[in-house]
């Protein structure tokens, strides 16, 4: 079988509820080397205090914790309308719990203790369709955009600009540091993004930095 591309990984964020602090920091400390931020909170107060002030991808929750359990913290969530895929860690004993995971959805549960390489594959089940749809959507904003552009020379650069997104979909370059990775005259560079801010598909946010703006190319 082929081994899994875990680097897709390193742009998401964990949350991860586990109130055996040997085990949380256990398996933080693995994690961290894979994710882009991983959140490990003891509690469920905690881990809601995250989801309301992080953008948190994936969640990570034992099933019994200290006077509460993961069940009902998904079920608290999902009422204020927090959908987010979830992991459940679970005991051989917890399994009474299991027909109210089914109920929630929750994309998978692993039996403790945990094992790593299972947690790890696991994340990135649930995370591969999230980043194959930003390249189908990559892909679907770079022909949008080619055909808000009159000029063929300008196609190297659009597709230098959308490939040079980050995760905010904000682009940062001079126009010389443009020029140095794209063969285009500066006149000619200068017209495409007048005609890209002209139909607000580029927006300029402060000097040298534009957000992609997805919305104005349903327009198009």
């Amino acid at each position: 079988m082929q081994n899994k591309d875990l680097n897709i990984l390193q742009e998401f964020n964990i949350l991860y509820l586990e109130d055996d602090e040997n085990l949380l920091k256990h398996t933080k400390d693995v994690l961290e080397d894979f994710v882009n931020n991983i959140y490990a909170v003891k509690t469920s107060k905690e881990a809601l205090d995250i989801l309301l002030n992080k953008k948190i991808d994936v969640i990570i929750s034992d099933i019994l914790l200290e006077n509460e359990n993961g069940i009902d913290f998904l079920k608290h969530i999902k009422e204020k309308n927090i959908i987010i895929p979830t992991i459940l860690t679970t005991a051989h004993t917890d399994t009474k719990y299991l027909l109210d995971a089914i109920k929630l959805k929750v994309e998978n549960y692993i039996i403790k203790p945990i094992n790593i390489k299972d947690l790890l594959d696991s994340l990135h089940d649930i995370l591969l369709p999230i980043v194959q749809q930003k390249e189908i959507q990559k892909s679907i904003n770079v022909i949008k955009t080619i055909s808000a552009v009159t000029d063929s020379k300008q196609v190297d650069i659009v597709k230098f600009i959308i490939n040079n997104l980050d995760k905010d979909n904000l682009f940062t370059a001079s126009y010389s540091e443009i020029m140095e990775e794209v063969s285009i005259s500066k006149p000619t560079l200068i017209k495409l993004f007048k005609e890209l801010s002209e139909k607000n598909i580029l927006v300029k946010v402060q000097h040298k930095t534009y957000r992609f703006n997805e919305t104005a190319l349903n327009s198009l």
